[in-house]
C-alpha cells in the first residue's frame, strides 16, 4: 500500500442546483459570459435537467460548473453544503472591471475586499449561491515562507479576516 494517494489533476468541475434552469442559463450566458456546453439530464435522476457551462467554448475539465434544475427546492446553508466558490481574475484590474460589468447588469456587488493573499468581490447568482471572483496574488507566501506550515491569524491582516462574504444592502457603490 503507497503511502500517499494517486495524484489529482485538480478541480474537475462543480456542480450546484437551481430552481429555473432558463434563468441560471441567462445569467451565465448574459451576465458572467460562459457559454454552454452542454444541456443533457442528470444520469442519475432521468427527468431533471443538467447544463454545463463554461468561460471557454469546449468546456474543458478545470473550467466547468454544472447545475441540475429542482424547481421546488431550497438550500440552507450549513455542514454538507458548499458556502461559495471563487473564480480567479487575473489582476485588481481586472477584478474592478468585473464590479463594474456586474453593476451594470443590475447585480448587487461587494466592495473589493482585500483577502491579504488575493483581493475579491462578492456577488450572487438567481438562486443566492455565493460567487467569489478573486486575484491571482499576491499570493499564500505572502506572510508566511512555505504555505500551511503555520497557523495564521486573519484578525491582524484587517479586512482579510472579514467574516462576511455575502452582499450586503448599500454594497453596490
Amino acid at each position: 500500500m503507497p503511502d500517499s494517494p494517486p495524484p489529482t489533476t485538480g478541480l474537475h468541475h462543480v456542480t450546484n442546483i437551481c430552481t429555473n434552469m432558463e434563468e441560471t442559463r441567462s445569467f451565465y450566458e448574459d451576465v458572467l459570459g460562459f457559454h454552454t456546453v452542454k444541456r443533457t439530464e442528470n444520469y442519475d435522476d432521468p427527468g431533471t435537467l443538467h447544463y454545463y457551462f463554461s468561460p471557454t467554448p469546449e468546456g474543458e475539465p478545470g473550467t466547468t460548473i454544472t447545475y441540475f434544475e429542482y424547481p421546488n427546492s431550497r438550500g440552507s446553508p450549513g455542514p454538507g453544503a458548499s458556502h461559495h466558490f471563487a473564480m480567479g481574475v487575473e489582476d485588481e484590474d481586472t477584478l474592478l472591471e468585473w464590479r463594474e460589468h456586474l453593476k451594470d447588469h443590475g447585480v448587487r456587488v461587494s466592495p473589493v475586499r482585500d483577502r491579504t493573499y488575493f483581493k475579491s468581490i462578492y456577488f450572487t447568482d438567481p438562486d443566492g449561491l455565493v460567487f467569489e471572483l478573486a486575484t491571482m496574488g499576491p499570493g499564500f507566501t505572502v506572510d508566511e515562507e512555505v504555505p500551511g506550515r503555520e497557523f495564521v491569524d486573519p484578525r491582524a491582516a484587517g479586512d482579510a479576516g472579514e467574516a462576511n462574504t455575502g452582499t450586503q444592502p448599500g454594497d453596490q457603490q
